[in-house]
């Protein structure tokens, strides 16, 4: 899956798809924006200033893809209250004074992005987010579905709104109009039903453009026959007469006034939250998963906001419902928003008629069932799949939005994920603790691997540094998340990861990560969280990782046996020479089986070395071969400059004559080097000079294979057990031969 181009190229090569969704948006957002403009105290060409100036801006400046901007629902009640606050009764004098004051929030939202105030939507908890948006979801369904059947109710809220559908159905029956109605019926049903019909003539235009050509044909042939009554005016896009009035410019003479601040600040505080909410959300409705530059934008929307004040505008936020029209709509860049308010503008200058033939029912069976997806069942599904946590936060995210708004609503849910993180965790100490300071690292290792460790615990509250680490990281590298120092991961780092694998993924690269059998999630879900293991055992039904199933799959295509805790002891490695100075602590997996007459074993080890403050906890995977035969004792590895250091300093590395590559390249020794020599036959120096070198000690009869200090990912167990095999069958086959004459 190619991600769509940006800038002109992207133009180029989605112009039809944008331009398609800028245009059924933009249907939705005239009416939208003329009755918020008078919402807010202002002129209703206010309303499509803001969306036109708004979509030049975000478009040419705007770090997003597919969000629209445009006046704000949450912005009303603030900028009326500025309205009447400053114009003291004068509603004509406090507008022009919002003006100003709306320009000096722009200014002040601009500094916000140059200061990087934008990083503040990575600490929204996707889970909170997708209960706002549901939330949302439920709001736009409330209000539009009485418009979609003939009805405009009055309401204060949600509540209300819902409680009302009943009268609305009853007005219906007795004294609305089927026929209007049954409009917004015939509407809801092609949007809900465009993907079920089979005919590719029918899928030549999308279903909203069949809604609007549909409207548009059935008001020429109501008026045609007569009866264009059976649509009331109330019913229909009404757009003033008067809409071009006079131009005021904006009244800066209270700019040193109290209250001019105080409405300044209110507008900024609201237009900035709700713009970085919704672009946050949106980044969940986006197909292609793309992460937008909140701060980018919010300097957009500044400077969108600071000209739309001046040309008589109101703030520039992005919306979510017209945002959510235009991704489902299959908008692929931001020139969708610019189509958005050009064909805005061209609708107001030249085309007021032919628009106000749409019925309001027709739009608001599109945004009724834009409601119904931002909601959406299924993913209701997958949420309460996570485990009761996650399903927690997002009733009571979902309930408090509906109630007290989105910017209660997602403060509500940032509390309470962090609050149950605490309780179920048992590691309050731990995460508050260690909130502010830095838990990451991030390495690139020999052969170009980059690996991130994380200590301590990974949640929503500092996922912004490793996405600033992973954001480092070229794409389409491969990358290793290891978590093994870790107590704690919520879903939102999980879900964050599996989007950077798809990222690095299209390029060829990957995300593995290592390090959660210490772990216990809550469920089998992708996302679920991972939380420590409550007592010294873990649960009969623990989850699996991920890569702990792909380990169980491997050993069975291997017919060998996979075992979790391990069944082998510490103690079996004991005799080796690497592990005599470090105290071993448990093995957690085991993968066993035979390879001819040798026994193969491969484990993850825990293990530490120093004591108390100076402990270090280190892990690896290794593999150990058992012959039934002798074999020297020797260590062999990757020569580098301190090995040399070391043959100068009397340690005698084992040198062959006849393989130079060979003996530059390893470092080999062993306490008897003449059987060494004659156990290093020809076959066996070619098989190491040709694969990629481990670490080797062979130890009375066994040989101890690993690679780096750290536990491998699944594509790296896989080359290393491919290696031990493979050296396994050679040092059988040159036993058969009786080449054993070193014994």
């Amino acid at each position: 899956m190619n991600l769509p181009k940006q800038g002109l190229a992207g133009l180029k090569e989605n112009w039809r798809k944008d331009l398609f969704s800028g245009f059924v948006v933009s249907l939705i957002a005239l009416p939208l924006g003329l009755g918020l403009a008078m919402a807010s105290g202002a002129p209703p060409i206010a309303g499509i200033i803001t969306a036109v100036v708004g979509s030049i801006f975000i478009t040419i400046f705007g770090g997003s893809f597919i969000t629209i901007t445009g006046p704000g629902n949450g912005l009303a009640v603030a900028t009326i209250a500025a309205v009447e606050l400053l114009g003291q009764g004068n509603m004509n004098q406090g507008w022009m004074f919002t003006m100003a004051a709306i320009v000096m929030s722009g200014v002040i939202i601009f500094l916000l992005g140059i200061l990087r105030f934008g990083s503040l939507s990575d600490f929204f908890p996707p889970v909170a987010v997708e209960g706002m948006l549901g939330a949302i979801g439920l709001i736009i369904m409330a209000r539009q579905l009485h418009i979609m059947l003939g009805f405009k109710p009055s309401a204060d809220n949600t509540i209300e709104y819902l409680s009302q559908v009943p009268d609305t159905v009853s007005w219906l029956f007795e004294e609305g109009s089927f026929f209007v109605a049954f409009i917004g019926i015939v509407s809801l049903v092609i949007m809900a039903g465009y993907s079920q019909i089979r005919s590719k003539i029918f899928h030549l235009v999308p279903a909203p453009m069949w809604i609007v050509v549909l409207s548009i044909a059935l008001s020429y042939g109501l008026q045609f026959s007569g009866m264009q009554g059976l649509i009331p005016n109330e019913m229909s896009i009404i757009i003033p007469e008067d809409l071009f009035g006079q131009y005021q410019p904006p009244d800066f003479s209270l700019i040193a006034t109290s209250n001019f601040w105080v409405a300044v600040i209110t507008l900024t505080l609201i237009a900035s939250i709700e713009t970085l909410l919704s672009i946050k959300g949106i980044e969940r409705l986006d197909f292609f998963k793309r992460k937008a530059n909140s701060n980018k934008d919010l300097r957009a929307h500044g400077l969108a906001t600071a000209a739309s004040g001046f040309l008589g505008g109101l703030n520039v936020v992005t919306v979510i419902a017209r945002s959510s029209v235009n991704a489902n709509n299959g908008a692929k860049t931001r020139f969708s928003n610019l189509f958005h308010g050009l064909i805005l503008a061209v609708i107001i200058l030249f085309l007021p008629n032919l628009v106000s033939r749409i019925p309001l029912p027709a739009l608001a069976a599109i945004l009724v069932y834009t409601g119904y997806k931002l909601i959406s069942p299924k993913n209701i599904i997958q949420l309460s799949k996570m485990g009761w946590e996650t399903f927690t936060i997002y009733a009571l995210t979902f309930i408090i939005t509906l109630v007290n708004g989105i910017i209660p609503g997602i403060l509500s849910g940032i509390f309470i994920t962090l609050l149950l993180q605490l309780i179920t965790t048992r590691r309050a100490g731990l995460i508050l603790r260690n909130i502010f300071r830095p838990n990451t690292l991030l390495y690139t290792e020999d052969d170009g691997t980059f690996v991130l460790s994380v200590q301590k615990y990974a949640n929503f509250l500092n996922f912004a540094r490793m996405r600033v680490k992973m954001d480092s990281i070229p794409k389409g590298s491969q990358i290793i998340v290891d978590f093994t120092l870790c107590e704690f991961i919520d879903n939102s780092v999980m879900e964050n990861l599996t989007i950077y694998n798809e990222i690095h993924q299209r390029k060829g690269g990957g995300v593995e990560i290592i390090g959660l059998d210490n772990l216990q999630a809550s469920s089998d879900h992708p996302f679920a969280p991972w939380v420590p293991i409550v007592g010294n055992n873990p649960k009969k039904d623990k989850v699996l990782s991920k890569r702990q199933k792909s380990m169980r799959i491997y050993a069975q295509e291997l017919n060998m046996n996979f075992y979790t805790p391990a069944n082998t002891t510490t103690n079996s490695l004991q005799n080796f020479n690497y592990f005599k100075t470090k105290s071993l602590d448990n093995f957690r997996n085991e993968i066993l089986g035979t390879i001819g007459r040798a026994h193969f074993k491969m484990l993850d080890l825990d293990y530490h070395v120093g004591e108390f403050i100076a402990q270090e906890s280190l892990h690896v995977t290794l593999i150990t071969l058992d012959f039934d035969f002798d074999i020297p004792d020797f260590v062999m590895h990757e020569e580098g400059f301190l090995d040399r250091l070391v043959s100068v300093a009397g340690f005698t590395d084992i040198s062959f004559k006849k393989h130079t590559d060979f003996t530059k390249r390893f470092y080999l020794k062993g306490p008897q080097p003449a059987k060494v020599k004659r156990f290093f036959k020809d076959e066996l120096i070619m098989f190491f000079e040709s694969n990629k070198p481990y670490n080797i000690e062979a130890k009375n009869g066994r040989i101890l294979i690993f690679g780096k200090e750290r536990l491998a990912s699944l594509s790296e167990i896989k080359l290393m057990v491919s290696f031990a095999i493979r050296l396994a069958e050679l040092t059988q086959v040159l036993f058969k031969q009786k080449v054993d004459a070193w014994t």
